[in-house]
């Protein structure tokens, strides 16, 4: 830790690809990371408590929710306020007492040396907190042994995507108990000297498999409320009226937003994970509702500038704003910044009040046009599986040699520019299968279609990669395929941050072998872990696109690859 005043490498653009030590690739300083650092061991804590108590049969909802929030908002790109961490800090400590003075109720005492220092240690004040929140203390460097820290922090990463898709889900009112339990037995086992490599090896599969579940779940939540996704070509023009920029994830503001701008004069656009919004049929009603305006997450700077209009941001999408568009941002739910303004959350059953974002689009200039022209979306499973006849009956006759699963997450890296060249390259006969930022890459070529069907599948968001294994798993059983290795599909996929952890393991969970995954392998992988993952699943990193479309292009074939490579 000497010179180091932070420890941060839970994403993909961490520096040199070892960690961020003084100031974060992401913008955040090292107050806040440390702080961060310390809610998620607070959290760690508080669930240790918690298993206890669920194994007596004591269960609360709401502080299963206040777990999955917390978790959520320590996602790269989510949360840079440090005062918002020192209160969540204090109410994870007061949740942490009642539930114990419940526990010891109903039970009886609990002994503190039984339990991790992360379960009991109190600060007073923020002062405390800023004094504890050490990385050596409560971070990733608190676990000396390289392989258990990196365990102890995959599995970590993996719950934070578990819990923002849970908490996307709980505020559509799908939820299933299982899945926090999972969350909470995850975290209490990461300060749980007990549970060893192996234990927690099992643990980090088993994140895969929830992972898969909770998707399932958000999925149901998605189309229930609405409907199935529905193949659809999003303007990405601009009209003549002021505008309001929507980015993240979140579908309950994107549904409480067009309510509430109905037949005020403003034109609603998407940004960013936000696109996929524009194929669902319930949103398509909405006439103010006119298509997609920019790219993925890290071209902010520019396209909030040019977009002269109120920008309101739900998720884990946050650059910290330049000051000639800051007074224009808003955050809500998890995402937060110092000075920005921030839509309170739901109260009582009552939706968010987005008035001052009607108020502050109303008088301002249309958006600044960047482009035009159209993009394809709303591929989830229904739509290609409603298709799936076609795509038998073109494989059968050779005219689809195969897939690539080519999704994830983009970044500012000139090194992704690797997803787009492959995109090129591919032959006409290979059709790209994808969900996630990722997309932009590639999403806007032409790259035409196979018997009129688009060579550019979009599933959506990142969630959405529940759609990719169930068009997988169907063809695996249309094609009578014992192992889903053997189908015509390869994978390329992209990583950034937490949640693409969690698809990654979803996707191990069902099995899947040799994906290549880039830019880079993970920071946080030790060399053992990442042998593991080699050896177990033929993880790899990419290599140049000439020498990966060859490869690829194998194993549709079904012919021999290389094998995979540790670095």
């Amino acid at each position: 830790m000497v010179g180091m005043s932070m420890f941060c490498y839970q994403c993909q653009e961490t520096a040199a690809n070892e960690a961020c030590t003084d100031v974060g690739v992401c913008g955040k300083d090292a107050e806040t990371s440390n702080l961060q650092d310390l809610l998620v061991w607070e959290l760690k804590g508080l669930s240790a408590i918690a298993e206890r108590a669920r194994a007596e049969g004591i269960t609360d909802e709401a502080l299963d929710v206040f777990v999955a929030e917390s978790l959520f908002s320590t996602i790269t790109n989510v949360n840079f306020d440090p005062e918002w961490f020192e209160d969540r800090i204090a109410e994870t400590q007061r949740r942490r007492a009642a539930l114990r003075e419940t526990y010891e109720r109903e039970v009886g005492e609990l002994d503190d040396s039984s339990l991790p220092e992360a379960a009991t240690w109190t600060g007073e004040d923020p002062t405390d907190f800023h004094e504890k929140a050490d990385p050596s203390t409560v971070g990733a460097l608190r676990t000396e042994d390289e392989d258990l820290r990196s365990l102890r922090e995959l599995l970590t990463y993996g719950l934070k995507g578990i819990a923002s898709y849970a908490d996307h889900a709980y505020a559509l009112g799908e939820t299933k108990d299982e899945v926090f339990a999972f969350v909470t037995r995850g975290l209490a086992a990461t300060v749980d000297d007990r549970y060893d490599a192996e234990e927690l090896t099992n643990l980090v599969l088993e994140a895969g498999e929830v992972g898969v579940e909770v998707m399932e779940i958000l999925d149901t939540a998605h189309t229930d409320t609405y409907g199935h996704p529905e193949p659809t070509e999003v303007d990405i023009g601009v009209g003549d009226r002021p505008g309001i920029l929507i980015s993240g994830h979140d579908m309950k503001d994107m549904e409480e937003l067009l309510e509430q701008t109905e037949g005020e004069g403003v034109d609603v656009y998407t940004h960013g994970e936000m696109l996929p919004a524009n194929a669902y049929p319930a949103f398509k009603e909405y006439d103010h509702f006119v298509g997609n305006y920019g790219n993925a997450w890290w071209e902010q700077h520019r396209e909030f500038e040019a977009f002269n209009g109120p920008v309101l941001l739900t998720t884990n999408c946050l650059v910290p704003p330049s000051d000639s568009y800051a007074d224009r941002v808003y955050t809500t739910g998890v995402v937060g910044f110092p000075e920005v303004p921030h839509i309170d959350g739901r109260e009582d059953g009552e939706p968010k009040d987005f008035s001052p974002l009607i108020e502050a689009a109303t008088g301002t200039e249309p958006p600044e046009q960047i482009e035009s022209g159209t993009i394809p979306n709303g591929f989830a499973h229904k739509s290609v599986l409603d298709r799936a006849d076609e795509i038998i009956a073109g494989i059968q006759a050779g005219d689809i040699r195969g897939f690539v699963v080519m999704g994830g997450c983009d970044g500012r890296h000139a090194e992704r520019n690797y997803y787009t060249e492959m995109a090129k390259e591919f032959p006409e006969d290979v059709i790209i299968l994808t969900a996630g930022c990722a997309k932009y890459r590639y999403n806007k070529l032409d790259l035409g279609d196979i018997n009129g069907i688009p060579r550019v599948l979009d599933a959506g968001q990142c969630n959405d990669s529940y759609s990719l294994i169930r068009i997988a798993t169907a063809l695996q059983d249309a094609l009578d395929v014992e192992d889903i290795n053997d189908l015509p599909i390869a994978f390329d996929i992209a990583w950034y941050e937490q949640k693409a952890v969690t698809v990654l393991l979803a996707l191990l969970s069902q099995g899947v072998e040799d994906i290549r995954l880039g830019p880079t392998l993970p920071g946080f992988l030790s060399a053992g872990v990442t042998d593991l993952l080699v050896e177990e699943f033929g993880i790899k990193p990419i290599d140049t696109v000439e020498s990966d479309i060859q490869e690829i292009l194998a194993t549709i074939d079904g012919e021999p690859t290389q094998p995979a490579m540790s670095d």
